[in-house]
């Protein structure tokens, strides 16, 4: 993870992320380092002991049961280092109720850890987990499974030199803890199906949230009499390489965004027209950087820092995910045009610092390294100069799988996923990195397969409106063609604040 004195943090780093995470305690005690009490649980192999998980965004923490799974780093070597999985297992209140086909959360990144980031979804699995285990495994390299974090690079030179030669020092660092090959989507399936057979289970229901939507996809492709039920939302299909999905996609979800604003009069009339105001910013920071002094969202100090292009362009990337976030963006770049960048500054250094520790960055070198490093290159060499990320983002990525150790992926791993495996494909309509056109390739090959386009929503759509009742019924089902999506007309669009106080009445 780049510093935070580097501006193009949240374009490098987060710019994979899929759900943004957020942190937990210690899943093996209290918060105060003390076990939990409750009583343990035998699955299979697997000895469970009570445990703890929390959320800084939750005020009550979930009673789980916690263990640990010893795997080989390298399957064809193993007598050698071992990866001990990190997971966590909530059960149903009633016992006696339990359904012999677990749900596993796949957390989204790469780079996020199932564990801390569930808490954030664990809403929407009020119904499964009325009579179904919800399992939650540390994909290699985060969270506590060999956790594969690069240490923060404090220059603020970001050429494609620079970040190649960050990343080959940081893979020098974590390769004495790790064989940075072994830390890819197929390695994580394996380790997946570990878990199953140790449990004990024949079949497993597979919940992906964006990139924990391809390893969903793969899990089903290489054990399909294993997977019962796949939900994926904000799917990444497999046919699709990571490289050629994050300029284009990003303004053409914009530009729906925005017409939430030239749409309306009222809005139209105080901010203009959001997209020219946001590309005159951008060339205006990029001409000349500008000092702004204003005040720490954590602290309340008074902080001076410089605001560039690639900061305003990670905090757009970033507010895009969340429509509702997103209907502030004309307010603040109309502001900032105006020579007012201090909501705007601080904005962007809340949303730096909070991603500091939200992904990391060595697992997720290692999966996009090994499996989409060529589309960085062709990624690059396109037309993206125009758009707000730019080609900056898919160059310095490519420099940094330069100097990346690379594992290898099956001929077939891009491959769509083809079958009858029951599919739940969810959609945000504004999804700034996987559009619906993106769900729409996947159920294309899946007879089983039905799509649900939120209307309105951005990534991570499973928690929204009532979403979270067809997901429990789908679960309980294995039917995605019967369920009545009637119910999702009620979602309605943000509209965009005027100023900072609201919207328009």
């Amino acid at each position: 993870m780049m510093s935070r004195n580097t501006r193009t943090t949240l374009l490098a780093a987060a710019v994979l992320v899929g759900v943004l995470g957020c942190k937990a305690t210690s899943p093996s005690a209290n918060a105060d380092g003390t076990p939990t009490a409750g009583k343990s649980l035998q699955l299979g192999t697997l000895a469970f002991k009570p445990c703890t998980l929390s959320s800084p965004f939750s005020r009550e923490a979930l009673e789980a049961q916690c263990t640990t799974l010893q795997v080989p780093e390298d399957r064809a070597n193993p007598q050698g280092r071992k990866i001990g999985l990190n997971i966590a297992l909530l059960t149903p209140e009633k016992e006696g109720e339990v359904q012999p086909d677990p749900v596993f959360f796949l957390a989204g990144g790469p780079g996020q850890a199932a564990v801390a980031t569930y808490p954030q979804v664990d809403a929407a699995f009020r119904e499964v987990r009325k009579h179904r285990n919800v399992v939650l495994v540390d994909q290699r390299g985060t969270g506590e499974s060999n956790l594969l974090s690069c240490p923060a690079y404090d220059g603020d030179d970001m050429s494609a030199t620079a970040m190649q030669a960050a990343a080959a020092s940081c893979a020098t660092q974590l390769s004495q803890k790790a064989d940075l090959r072994f830390y890819t989507t197929t390695e994580a399936v394996a380790d997946l199906d570990a878990v199953r057979q140790a449990m004990g289970v024949a079949q497993i229901n597979l919940v992906g949230v964006s990139y924990g939507t391809r390893v969903a996809q793969q899990y089903a492709m290489r054990h399909p009499q294993a997977t019962r039920s796949i939900v994926l939302d904000s799917v990444v299909p497999n046919s699709l390489q990571l490289g050629n999905i994050f300029a284009r996609n990003l303004d053409d979800a914009l530009a729906l965004q925005f017409a939430q604003c030239t749409n309306a009069a009222a809005c139209k009339d105080k901010l203009g027209d959001p997209r020219a105001e946001l590309d005159a910013l951008l060339a205006k920071l990029r001409a000349q950087p500008v000092t702004v002094r204003y005040r720490d969202s954590a602290t309340g100090q008074s902080r001076e820092d410089v605001l560039r292009a690639e900061s305003v362009a990670g905090l757009v990337r970033m507010y895009a995910y969340m429509p509702a976030a997103a209907a502030l963006l004309p307010k603040l770049i109309h502001e900032a045009n105006a020579g007012r960048y201090e909501e705007l500054m601080a904005l962007a250094q809340m949303m730096q610092d909070d991603m500091k520790d939200a992904m990391a960055m060595g697992m997720q070198l290692s999966v996009v390294c090994s499996e989409d490093a060529d589309s960085f290159a062709a990624a690059s060499a396109s037309s993206d100069a125009g758009t707000v990320l730019g080609e900056q983002m898919a160059q310095g990525l490519g420099a940094m799988c330069a100097a990346w150790p690379k594992g290898s992926a099956p001929a077939d791993f891009h491959k769509p996923l083809a079958g009858n495996v029951p599919a739940l494909v969810l959609e945000g309509e504004f999804d700034p990195v996987t559009p619906p056109r993106y769900g729409e390739e996947v159920v294309k090959t899946l007879a089983k397969g039905r799509l649900f386009v939120l209307r309105g929503q951005g990534h991570n759509v499973i928690g929204a409106g009532c979403m979270p009742k067809l997901f429990g019924q789908f679960i309980d089902t294995a039917d995605a063609k019967a369920l009545d999506g009637a119910c999702l007309d009620k979602l309605n669009y943000v509209p965009p604040f005027t100023s900072f106080n609201g919207w328009e009445p």
